[in-house]
């Protein structure tokens, strides 16, 4: 099926599928800004690498599961003196890529474009790894622009925002510490937004929306998200009961509740 949303895909922010998306949207970036800003400038794909701890054989998505509570029966039958088999966080290796706006005369990085994924939002040594980028970004004479698409975990600080499902935000040099905030929802479009560069050169505008409709198509994502089922992480009750309308009005019907699939077995 085609892309469902007027928006974000929530399906796309799994966590077994996001770091794929995220590949995508940010060589789909490089791909779209370097026809239009050559010869003066180039997005140049970067990255950064850090070990951290993870549990081994426990996928990402269980952080959304909520842990079901020991019963006082169960308990009592655990004998403190028999040893447990149990798991620790082994340390590995994470690579993150986001974008450089490079002037190629000077190699002058111009702006910073990220993407955040999950590691950057929730306590860890992925959310240090970005504050201090974001903090050495924020310092710098360099733009940022920071691009938020899940709906779990913390965004990084701001001050006089709003709530919101998903947002954008673009922090020009000059004008720190104020910032442009695009905040919006799930069934919201993706608003377009620009690109700062070097004082009177054009500034183009990034529109999401299209780049994650080609994507979706280009990595044939249909063939691996099944509407009939709620997405993880879970939609609030009056969301996932816009979605599944909204699904059907396109073609497609996710059958159950997210209350019946948690009665099922």
């Amino acid at each position: 099926m085609t892309f469902p949303f007027p928006g974000m895909n929530p399906y796309l922010e799994n966590p077994a599928l996001w770091p794929e998306v995220h590949a995508w949207l940010i060589v789909g970036l490089a791909r779209t800004l370097n026809p239009i800003l050559k010869p003066k400038y180039r997005a140049a794909v970067e990255q950064r690498v850090y070990q951290d701890a993870v549990l081994v054989g426990v996928p990402d998505v269980a952080v959304f599961q909520q842990p079901s509570e020991p019963t006082r029966a169960t308990t009592l039958t655990r004998s403190v003196g028999q040893p447990l088999t149990v798991t620790l966080p082994m340390p590995t290796e994470v690579r993150e890529r986001y974008l450089e706006i490079h002037q190629i005369s000077t190699g002058q990085v111009v702006t910073v474009i990220e993407v955040l994924s999950p590691k950057n939002k929730r306590p860890g040594e992925g959310q240090n790894q970005y504050t201090t980028k974001r903090l050495k970004v924020l310092e710098s004479q360099s733009h940022l622009i920071e691009v938020d698409l899940l709906r779990s975990g913390d965004p990084p600080f701001i001050a006089g925002g709003i709530p919101s499902d998903y947002r954008i935000l673009v922090s020009r040099a000059q004008d720190r510490p104020q910032a442009t905030l695009y905040p919006f929802n799930l069934r919201d479009a993706i608003p377009t937004f620009p690109l700062p560069l070097q004082p009177g050169d054009p500034e183009p505008a990034i529109d999401l929306q299209s780049l994650l409709q080609a994507i979706y198509d280009e990595a044939a994502l249909d063939l691996v998200i099944d509407y009939h089922q709620p997405p993880i992480p879970p939609l609030t009750e009056s969301d996932w009961e816009w979605l599944q309308t909204y699904v059907q009005e396109t073609g497609d019907s996710p059958a159950a509740t997210q209350g019946d699939r948690a009665k099922s077995p």
